[in-house]
C-alpha cells in the first residue's frame, strides 16, 4: 500500500467529516502536527472533538482550529498557555473533559492497546472522581478511567520511513507515540523521510503498521512557547 502523500489537505478531505474524533499529538508546541492542523483548518470540518495535551497557543497549533470555531469539544489537561481556549471554555461555548496529564496519556495507551478502562489512584477524592465508578483495592480508593480512541490520529515525527516506521526526538515522544496507535487511521508528517530499512529497527518508536498517511515536511517551522531571556551581564555587552 503506497503510503506517501504530496498534499495533506487533498488525504484528509477523503477522511474528514464534521462530529468526528480526532487526537494531535505534540506537548505544548513541541511535535505537534502543524501541517495536518492546517489541512483540517482548511477542511472547514466543525463539531469536532479533539484529544490533545492543550489546545496549543493562541494562533498557533490547535488554537487555530478554535478561532474558527472547528473545535466543540477538548479532552485535554492544559488550558493555561490558550486565552481563547480558557475564554471559550468559561463562556460555555467550549465543551472540556479535564484530565490529569498522567492519566490522560494512560487512557490513550489504554485504548491503542485494546484496554476498555483501568483504575487507577489519580483524582480519588478530588472533582476528577466526580461521576465515576470509585473502587477500593487494598484499603485505597481508585477511580475507573476509560480508554480513548479516535477516528484520526495526527501525529509528527522527526524521522520516518516509507513504510511509516517512525522515531519521535525528546519531548514530541510524550504523546505522539501512543495517539499513533488509538485511531482507525493514522496521519504522520515527518521531518526526515528515508527509505524503507535505513531505520534500525531497535530505534523505532512507532512500528509502520500503525501508520496509513505519510507526509514529509522538512524544516518545519518549530514556534517557541515562552521565551525566557535574562539581561546580559557586562561582560558580555562588552
Amino acid at each position: 500500500m503506497r503510503k506517501i502523500i504530496t498534499n495533506a489537505a487533498e488525504s484528509l478531505a477523503g477522511v474528514l467529516t464534521c462530529g468526528m474524533t480526532i487526537m494531535s499529538g505534540g506537548f505544548g508546541l513541541c511535535g505537534i502536527p502543524a501541517t495536518l492542523i492546517e489541512a483540517v483548518r482548511l477542511s472547514g470540518v466543525r463539531d469536532l472533538t479533539v484529544i490533545s495535551n492543550n489546545a496549543g497557543v493562541d494562533g498557533a497549533g490547535l488554537g487555530t482550529l478554535l478561532k474558527t470555531r472547528q473545535i466543540r469539544k477538548m479532552i485535554s489537561s492544559y488550558v493555561g498557555e490558550n486565552k481563547l481556549f480558557a475564554e471559550q471554555f468559561l463562556s460555555g461555548e467550549l465543551e472540556l473533559e479535564f484530565n490529569p496529564q498522567g492519566t490522560l496519556a494512560e487512557r490513550i495507551r489504554a485504548g491503542g492497546a485494546g484496554i476498555a478502562a483501568f483504575y487507577t489512584k489519580t483524582g480519588a477524592g478530588t472533582l476528577i472522581a466526580e461521576g465515576k465508578e470509585v473502587r477500593q483495592f487494598n484499603g485505597e480508593d481508585y477511580v475507573m478511567e476509560t480508554g480513548l480512541v479516535a477516528d484520526i490520529a495526527l501525529v509528527h515525527a522527526w524521522k520516518g520511513d516509507t513504510e511509516g516506521n517512525l522515531i519521535y526526538r525528546k519531548t514530541a515522544r510524550n504523546f505522539n507515540p501512543m495517539m499513533a496507535t488509538a485511531a482507525k487511521v493514522t496521519f504522520a508528517e515527518v521531518e526526515h523521510l528515508v527509505s524503507t530499512g535505513e531505520i534500525d529497527p531497535d530505534a523505532i518508536h512507532t512500528p509502520g503498521i500503525f501508520v496509513q498517511k505519510i507526509l514529509h515536511v522538512p524544516n518545519p517551522e518549530k514556534k517557541i512557547e515562552q521565551r525566557t531571556v535574562r539581561p546580559k551581564t557586562k561582560a558580555e555587552v562588552a
